[in-house]
Parts: C-alpha cells; sequence; structure tokens
C-alpha cells in the first residue's frame, strides 16, 4: 500500500489514564487524565516542574480534571529509534518499543477494568492484526468476559475498487451485555463504521471502542475510539500484530516499514 514519504521526526502522543502512574512519577504523585505528546527527538524535560504543576491542578479540585495544561512541558525523548539488525533493511525505524506498548496496555486494561466493573463484558476482536494486542490485554484483565471474533476482509473487483466482507460472523449473544471492541488500528475508519453497523441492531447495553493505534490523518468515516493507545503520524506502520503482506506480525515493536517496501520496491 503506498505511503506519502514518511516526515523526519514523527511523533506518538501517548494517552494517560487518571489512575495511570508512569514509571518517572510512580513514588510521586499519580498524573492526572491529560494526554502526553512524545516527540521523538526531543530532549528531556524536568519532571518536578510537572509534578508540581499536575498536584496544584488536584488541590481543591473536583474528580474532573480542569482545563489543559502546556503539553510542550510533557515532551519526552524516545529511547531508541533503531530497529535489530535483522529488520534494518526493511524497517526504517522503532516507532514505539516494546516497553512502552507494555506500559501503555498495562494502562489500558486497569482503566477497562475500572469502567466495566460489575458488568457483563463481551470483548469482540477483529480478526487478525488484534492477536497480539489483544493477547497482552486479556492478560492484563482480571473481570469476568466473554471473547468472541468478527473476520473482516478487503477486496478488489475488476475496477480496483475496494470492499469488505465478513470471513467470521460472530457467535456469541451480545443482547444487554457490555461489548468492548478492539481492533489494532482506526486509520479511515471503514472498516469499524461496518462492524458498528453489524453490532448495534443486537442491542448491546453498552458498545465502545478500544484501538491500540489511531491515525486520524487518514479519517473518512466519522468515528473515534474510547480507549486509545496511542495516537500516531499517517506512515505506514508495522510489528505486535499489524502485517504488510502478513509479513512482520511478530515484531515486538511498532515500526515504520521502510518506504521502498510499501512501494513494492
Amino acid at each position: 500500500m503506498h505511503r506519502d514519504p514518511p516526515s523526519a521526526r514523527p511523533q506518538v502522543t501517548e494517552y494517560y489514564k487518571l489512575s495511570e502512574k508512569p514509571p518517572s512519577l510512580r513514588k510521586r504523585r499519580t498524573l492526572i487524565f491529560e494526554p502526553a505528546i512524545l516527540n521523538l527527538n526531543s530532549s528531556p524535560v524536568d519532571e518536578t516542574h510537572l509534578n508540581k504543576q499536575a498536584g496544584s491542578r488536584r488541590r481543591g479540585s473536583a474528580a474532573l480534571p480542569g482545563p489543559p495544561f502546556d503539553k510542550t512541558h510533557l515532551k519526552k525523548p524516545a529511547h531508541s529509534q533503531r530497529p535489530p539488525p535483522p529488520w534494518r533493511e526493511e524497517i526504517r525505524s522503532v516507532l514505539i518499543s516494546r516497553a512502552r506498548l507494555a506500559r501503555r496496555v498495562h494502562a489500558l486494561a486497569r482503566q477497562i477494568e475500572k469502567d466495566f466493573a460489575g458488568g457483563d463484558l463481551v470483548i469482540v476482536a477483529l480478526l487478525n492484526g488484534t492477536v497480539v494486542f489483544l493477547a497482552d490485554l486479556l492478560r492484563g484483565l482480571s473481570l469476568p468476559l466473554r471473547l468472541d471474533f468478527i473476520g473482516v476482509s478487503s477486496y478488489r473487483d475488476g475496477a480496483g475498487s475496494g470492499g469488505l466482507i465478513f470471513t467470521k460472523e460472530l457467535r456469541l449473544d451480545v443482547s444487554g451485555r457490555d461489548v468492548l471492541l478492539v481492533d489494532d488500528i482506526l486509520d479511515t475508519g471503514r472498516t469499524l463504521s461496518r462492524v458498528l453497523a453489524k453490532l448495534r441492531p443486537l442491542q448491546p447495553r453498552r458498545l465502545k471502542i478500544c484501538v491500540l493505534l489511531d491515525k486520524p490523518a487518514r479519517r473518512l468515516e466519522k468515528i473515534a475510539a474510547d480507549y486509545v493507545g496511542f495516537t500516531i503520524p499517517d506512515e505506514f506502520v508495522v510489528g505486535y500484530g499489524l502485517d504488510y503482506g502478513e509479513k512482520y506480525r511478530n515484531l515486538p515493536f511498532v515500526g515504520l516499514l521502510h518506504p521502498r517496501i510499501a512501494q513494492g520496491g
């Protein structure tokens, strides 16, 4: 699939929920619910300033946080952007490391567990790109749940236009139950729109969306996820379940595919 030439400094947005404690703040105050903008080429920040600012906003406030503070104070450097030697000919750089994936998925699991506590939860995952993300997410959940899958595949007709077909239908009854729809990436929104149109007539009590990656620059449908791991730039990404030609799913990180590979060169 063709992608525009990658930017020199791709950025990733990592969302911390109210109860999450990043490793650097684990012995200090809990970071309040604000998005943290991670610039992969920035310099370290003074986390003492960040801790004081977050703490001052929590004192005397109600349960809901106030308006966002300056996100420039939240910029942190990436640890390593070079992929392991076996992949350097095909993967241009590491966008999200294995450690950051683990921390973020753990935080998502904690928030989902809190939001769905006491309910009758059914997790519906889309095949096949979710398998790695889903496995780690499920291991982080300690509440009772059911699991089912929906298979969706794209095709092209003789005129070259694309479409979607369902390769696996839902097996469980979700009527009156809480449903969490899990996908690997939200880009154009077409796939999730089709799946939502199939699930809503089944009358679940609640229907929420969880995605590992959000790529808003490519959005064509008016759709948003309730739980987002990382917001990424318009780059062709692989690894951690995401593929190109059914390759690279086993990479333990999310990487940027080299343009010559994505363009079939």
